[in-house]
């Protein structure tokens, strides 16, 4: 945490809330991102199909695996919504 003078919650809050800087006032070494545990998986593609992804990919300017993470991240979204 910054060597910033503490401020109460109420005040943290209403400066969030007007959008100032806050990042003076947050123990950044403390910060977790639920759900956002990684774990890695190889997957094998047929070359034709990492050939098209690497060039939509250079399309995009993104990484293949950028592409395919939020490709798979859309269809799953797709498709628990389509669930409902």
């Amino acid at each position: 945490m910054s060597h910033e003078k503490q401020i109460s919650a109420e005040e943290f809050d209403r400066r969030f809330d007007a959008g100032e800087d806050i990042s003076g006032h947050v123990d950044w070494t403390a910060a977790r991102r639920p759900n956002k545990q990684t774990q890695r998986v190889n997957v094998d593609f047929p070359v034709w199909m990492v050939d098209a992804l690497d060039t939509e990919a250079r399309h995009l300017g993104v990484s293949r695996q950028a592409l395919v993470k939020v490709w798979i991240a859309n269809c799953l979204a797709r498709d628990s919504h389509s669930a409902r």
